[in-house]
Parts: structure tokens; sequence; C-alpha cells
């Protein structure tokens, strides 16, 4: 009987998105295969420790004080396997109960220091395999302006758009309207650029509800993107999304459409209210399709992703119905009703078997990158 592979969940972390983390990571540990993996919890609380046993079990359920249970008095048989550990030092070097004893890392982060090249960089210098994209495509993908440049590069098509950083919006607020009115036109979207699950956006209309809008995205990045409208005012675009799994070689999913019951598919419309409705497959011609499958997977070479992506588009309700990239996702949520395992469930891949697909997918990225010379 081959020998069961150990797999780390990496879940929680510091960013806005932590408790989304905790989701996805109970629906993924809800349905890994037992038989074929020996799954090991992690959690990392909002303050940045790593939690194992108790403690990480505690942070999953919500239970309050799992950080500060760390801290407090162990049992003996607690001590050591249930410790909670600084973010980095061990496992950098490679060795102790977490990297030393896996074979494999599925860092079901969210946002700010786990879907931005962080994570993903620590487990590179540990050589441990992991789920998802590497430390550029990981930080592309979570940096709008970033991603936005590189789709550009790759000529694809996507709404104006104007970047610019928390410090000149504070020291000319004036200077910065100007240049946004100057170049795009309302409806316009503010965004932190990094950070995902609509944490920090806003849409707005006209010029009165520009600042606070400014405002908000800034306490969340340093990098502010915004970005014109599809449709003009009173316009609601379609919003479609296709799941990209693969590494050299990436598929796409079936197109999935979402209706937001809210302005837009904002927090709160995709984690905890039931009036936005998916679609799946959504309807559209075979040629639409085509060209937003193509459109997906060029955005995932762009950005340099492997593993997995969700990729994110608007369209035009009427007239030309033109069809625009509007982002990627390189760790997309996996909870109960995640777009992203409902689209390879529609194409024929079931969510217990699309967690097997990625972790093969992880072991042979992780093996390919053992023909890279780092040295003479």
């Amino acid at each position: 009987m081959a020998k069961k592979l150990k797999v780390g969940i990496l879940f929680g972390g510091r960013s806005g998105e932590h408790e989304i983390s905790l989701l996805s990571a109970t629906s993924i540990l809800r349905s890994i295969d037992r038989k074929r993996y020996d799954v090991v919890p992690i959690g990392i609380s909002k303050q940045g420790k790593w939690l194992l046993g108790e403690q990480g079990q505690a942070l999953l359920e919500g239970k309050s004080g799992a950080a500060q249970l760390a801290d407090g008095k162990k049992s003996a048989a607690s001590k050591g396997k249930e410790s909670a550990l600084m973010a980095g030092a061990e496992v950098a070097q490679g060795a102790g109960p977490l990297s030393g004893g896996l074979d494999l890392v599925f860092p079901v982060l969210h946002g700010t220091f786990g879907e931005d090249g962080t994570i993903q960089g620590l487990l590179e210098m540990a050589d441990v395999a992991y789920v998802g994209s590497g430390v550029l495509g990981s930080a592309a993908g979570m940096d709008k302006d970033v991603m936005k440049r590189l789709f550009d590069a790759s000529k694809l098509p996507q709404t104006p758009f104007v970047s610019m950083t928390r410090a000149e919006w504070k020291a000319d607020p004036k200077a910065c309207r100007k240049k946004i009115e100057k170049e795009l036109a309302y409806p316009i979207f503010v965004k932190p650029a990094n950070l995902g699950s609509s944490v920090g956006i806003s849409k707005v209309h006209d010029r009165s509800k520009l600042a606070a809008a400014m405002d908000l995205a800034a306490g969340y990045d340093r990098k502010l993107v915004i970005e014109q409208g599809v449709g003009g005012p009173g316009v609601k675009p379609r919003e479609l999304e296709v799941a990209v799994l693969g590494n050299d070689n990436p598929e796409a999913s079936v197109v999935g459409e979402i209706v937001p019951g809210a302005e837009f598919y904002d927090y709160d419309a995709k984690y905890f209210s039931n009036t936005s409705v998916p679609i799946i497959p959504a309807k559209l011609s075979k040629a639409e399709v085509k060209q937003i499958q193509k459109m997906a997977i060029e955005a995932f070479k762009a950005c340099g992703c492997s593993g997995l992506a969700r990729v994110d588009f608007l369209m035009e309700p009427k007239g030309k119905k033109r069809i625009y990239l509007n982002e990627i996702n390189t760790m997309p949520g996996f909870t109960n009703i995640s777009m992203y395992p409902k689209l390879w469930e529609a194409s024929g891949l079931p969510y217990a078997k699309l967690i097997d697909k990625l972790i093969d997918l992880a072991l042979e990225r992780w093996k390919e990158r053992q023909h890279t010379s780092f040295s003479k």
C-alpha cells in the first residue's frame, strides 16, 4: 500500500480575509480524502502566531482566545506539538513539526501575507511543495496595478484605470481627483491594489462619494487602483467567472455568471448573502465562451501563475456586448458556495477530485523545480 502524503492545510492569517480563509479551510478539511492523505491543520492567528493542535482547531472553529491560549499554560502532552510558532524561522530552516514532516502544504490563505507571494517565498526557502502559484505569480496576481500592466502587455482588453499611492492622495486630494476625472468617467470603482474578496472596494457614482471611497481603500493598502465602470451610468455589467487549472498547460472551466443582489459582487454577497444568484454555465454563445476561456488562460500565463486561479470578466449587457478582463485571483475561495469549485464541478471535476488534482499539480511543479540549479 502506498505511503500517505502528509499534507499541511494552512489557514487564517493576518489579512482582512482571515475569516474567509477559515471557511475555505473547513470545507477542504471536510472533503479531503483521508485514505490518501495524513492531514495536518496549521492555523495562523491575526497576530501572526502559528498554531497547531488544539490552538489551530480553536482558531478554525472561530473560538475567541485561540491565540492567547497558545501563550498560556499547557499540559506536558501538548508541549511542543501544540506550541505557538512564530511565523518564519522554523519553516525557513526546513526542520521541525512543520516543514520537516510535511510532503506538501496547501496554503488556504487569502489576501495579504498569504496570497501575495510572502508565504510562497517562505515555502520556497524551505524547499516544500505547495499548492498554487509561486512567488511571482502570487505577487502579480495580488497587485491589481501590476496585474493590469501585465494584461496590457499581453494586449488583453480591460477597462481604463488609474493608479496612485495613499501618500499622493493624502498630500493633494484635489489633484488626485482631477487626474481621476480627467482619465475616467463615472461610475468608477475604487480599490486597494493588494487585497481580495472585494474588501475595501467601493462603486462611486459621482464626485460626492469619491473621497470616502478613496479613504476606505487607503486604509487597506498604500497603493490604490481606480477603474472605469463598464456600460456607463445606470448600467450593471454582466459579471462572469472562469476557473483555471494547471501548470504549463492550463485548462479553463465552463463560464459562470454571478447576478449580485447588491450594487456589485461585494464581500457580503460573495460569502454571506443568499441574494446573489450563480448561473452555471452562463448563458452565452459558443463564440463568447471560447473567447472568455481563451482570455482566462492568457491572463493566467501573463501573470506567471500555476496550479489554480479564478479569472473574472465584465461584459456589456447590451449593444456591442464587449468583454473586458477584470482581474485574476490566485487563491480563490473554497467555501461551499465559492465559484471556483462550483465551476469545476460543472465541468466534470467534483470537489474532492479537485483537491487531488491541485495536490498533484503542486508536486509536479516541485519536482520540475528540482531540475533548476541555483549555484555553479
